[in-house]
């Protein structure tokens, strides 16, 4: 095995790369900025961001943010989304925004997110792919000449099609009025609509709002219902409704259950899952074999 080494430093050195790419992203055309050309970028650029961010998600038409645009994200025509034009002086008073191609000679006139069938490009009703189609206005398919557009019926996992789906690109201000989160103001370029780790996950597998904050305490602290995963059900606390646990008839076997189910100081979930679990079955089995015992009589 090659262990990697790093000179003193190096690290951070590292870090301050990373850092850079992240707030200039592509403007740099290649070529690493000074550090004079660097501090006066970001002098100009970060309160741009910082107020006129622009956040972009593809959506269903129940409303649910299907997908959440980051930097790396394709559009259809198969550049990246920092590869488009993200940043504003001043938003555009027009609707929908448009966000065009910085890549020379692509016809993208804005960001339009498609999605992907596995790893593989999805197709039209035309049955070619859609990188087989021009990211002209109105996506004619470049193989055939009866297609008029793409249009495809692969369906999300939300469950709607793919033509029912549009991309947004909207505002702070209209993000907060429909009560959608918009996480922390950052300075890094093409952010879209990334405001947590959990938005990288797909709508329909988003258990909570992707970057607003950790669920609250009220939240965390409800009793456990019908509604809620069979595992939680299982090993719900003394404190949550009994449905769906098995009752033991054995007083000091329940009592001993409701002991192992408070929580320890320092125990993670992971730990305290499992000792919830095992207690559980050596509950269960105590049980088993005494129900199993038959009384002995003369006879026998």
């Amino acid at each position: 095995m090659e262990r990697l080494t790093l000179q003193p430093g190096a690290a951070a050195a590292i870090d301050e790369y990373l850092e850079y790419k992240r707030i200039v992203g592509e403007d740099d055309g290649g070529k690493l900025f000074t550090p004079e050309e660097y501090e006066k970028y970001k002098k100009k650029m970060l309160p741009i961001r910082l107020q006129n961010r622009l956040f972009v998600s593809w959506r269903s038409p129940t409303g649910m943010d299907c997908k959440l645009v980051g930097p790396e994200t394709p559009c259809f025509c198969t550049h990246r989304y920092k590869q488009h034009k993200t940043d504003f002086e001043e938003i555009p008073k027009e609707r929908p925004i448009s966000l065009p191609c910085r890549v020379g000679h692509c016809p993208c006139k804005s960001y339009n997110f498609v999605p992907l069938n596995g790893t593989q490009p999805i197709r039209c009703r035309c049955k070619h792919f859609a990188d087989q189609h021009s990211a002209a206005p109105g996506f004619p398919c470049n193989t055939c000449s009866k297609c008029s557009g793409f249009h495809s019926c692969f369906t999300c996992g939300c469950g709607q099609p793919t033509y029912a789906h549009e991309t947004v690109v909207e505002t702070k201000e209209e993000r907060l009025a429909q009560g959608k989160p918009v996480g922390q103001d950052v300075p890094y370029a093409a952010m879209g609509g990334l405001t947590g780790f959990s938005s990288l996950a797909e709508g329909y597998m988003r258990l909570d709002d992707s970057g607003i904050g950790a669920p609250s305490i009220q939240f965390l602290e409800s009793p456990v219902t019908n509604m809620d995963h069979p595992f939680l059900r299982a090993l719900q606390g003394p404190s949550s409704s009994t449905q769906g646990r098995p009752q033991l008839t054995d007083g000091g076997a329940s009592t001993a259950m409701q002991v192992a189910s408070l929580r320890r100081p320092d125990e993670d979930d992971m730990a305290y899952f499992e000792r919830q679990y095992q207690e559980r079955l050596k509950q269960e089995k105590a049980a088993a074999k005494q129900k199993g015992k038959r009384p002995v009589t003369k006879n026998s």
